[in-house]
């Protein structure tokens, strides 16, 4: 049973969207064809057992679920044609790997399309696409599961009604579409990667990522794509070194480096080679320059920050980047660098801002004043972990005080 559900387990992660996908471009049915992936998933848990895992058990799925999408249409005496177009579903055909392709492909714009919310691209995104059960995506919106089905249901729906096309986008328009789907996958790693966030958000995000770059092989598109792939591999590869034994978060430097995983390392700086100077190439390099066995090369980090500053001002970029300079260029630099950051709006109550201050602070010798700013950081983080590590800050400052 064990290996029959692990066979299950890995048909799902491979074929789940691609069988999404080709019922919904067939019947034009979301829930349609999410419940009868779902239930062809649960049959080959009853049958396999018995039957043994079949030599294709991701075209077993297909044609599980297309038939169980038959049953359905054929009751609700839905029109003739879409039973015939369901009809050609069976086995996969000489070329019909290119079309699944396309299916998924079609699947991750449509969920991630502008006219959505960003927390419903998000939401839609696992739901459909990565068959993350409701009831996780609710516990990481921190919303009930009831909410989550209700705005699952209305961007179905706004979809439908608002008729957004079920297509890829092409030429300048596949371009343009491109940043607002890697923001989606940004997204939904930052909610796996977070202290209290859920590692198979995370995975998924990788996933993902890698599925978009084979589908989008164009290269003016799929260096950045490789950017942030890499980005996801260098900053998952510190996740088993993140955390001491007693569930502490470590910084860089208290990390155990024979824990990281140099396998994704060295995939990820070979993905590098053909990333280009994007923003999420640039953010891959500067997390590049964090995974040398080395002495960390600020000077290095604080130039690629000024070219993603040229390219992205944003408040988080201009705190890092102040961040980096106070690194490389001492602690009055990066202070100077914060204040003008923090003119230009959109940090208050954000405790990374206040953490960075006290962390600049305590270069300076003033270890009173940092750990009253460790403390406020603190009293504004949104996690335990977040909160108990800025605490211990605090107290070792107290100490040097």
């Amino acid at each position: 049973m064990t290996r029959v559900a692990s066979a299950v387990a890995a048909a799902a992660a491979e074929a789940h969207p691609r069988i999404v996908g080709a019922l919904i471009r067939m019947t034009g049915d979301w829930d349609l064809a999410e419940d009868c992936a779902q239930e062809a998933l649960a049959t080959a848990l009853q049958r396999w057992p018995s039957t043994g895992v079949p030599d294709n058990p991701a075209a077993w799925l297909m044609t599980t679920a297309r038939n169980r999408a038959v049953d359905v249409l054929r009751r609700a005496r839905v029109e003739r044609t879409k039973l015939q177009d369901l009809a050609v579903l069976g086995s996969p055909e000489p070329g019909a790997a290119d079309t699944f392709a396309d299916d998924r492909l079609r699947l991750v714009f449509t969920c991630c399309h502008p006219a959505l919310s960003l927390e419903a691209r998000v939401a839609l995104t696992l739901r459909t696409i990565c068959g993350v059960p409701t009831a996780d995506i609710a516990r990481a919106f921190l919303v009930t599961e009831a909410t989550m089905t209700r705005r699952l249901t209305r961007a179905k729906t706004k979809i439908a009604q608002a008729a957004i096309p079920y297509r890829v986008p092409e030429g300048p328009a596949l371009t343009e579409r491109l940043p607002g789907v890697l923001g989606v996958l940004y997204v939904l790693f930052t909610n796996g990667y977070n202290a209290d966030g859920s590692p198979a958000f995370a995975d998924e995000a990788i996933r993902l990522t890698r599925l978009l770059r084979t589908l989008v092989p164009a290269p003016e598109l799929s260096g950045e794509i490789g950017g942030l792939l890499a980005l996801f591999l260098f900053q998952h590869s510190r996740r088993a070194a993140r955390r001491s034994p007693d569930g502490r978060l470590l910084t860089l430097e208290q990390q155990d480096r024979a824990l990281w995983d140099h396998a994704a390392i060295a995939e990820a700086r070979a993905l590098l080679d053909g990333a280009g100077d994007g923003p999420y190439a640039l953010q891959a390099r500067i997390a590049a320059f964090h995974t040398t066995d080395g002495p960390t090369d600020w000077a290095g980090i604080a130039a690629c920050y000024d070219r993603l500053w040229a390219r992205q001002p944003t408040a988080v970029i201009a705190l890092n980047r102040a961040v980096a300079h106070g690194y490389a260029h001492g602690p009055s630099a990066g202070l100077a660098l914060l204040a003008q950051a923090r003119a230009g709006g959109g940090l208050d109550g954000y405790p990374h801002a206040v953490a960075a201050e006290a962390d600049l602070v305590s270069r300076t010798g003033d270890h009173a004043r940092a750990a009253s700013l460790f403390r406020s950081a603190a009293a504004l983080a949104h996690s335990p972990a977040e909160r108990d590590a800025l605490l211990e800050r605090a107290g070792a400052e107290d100490a040097e005080a």
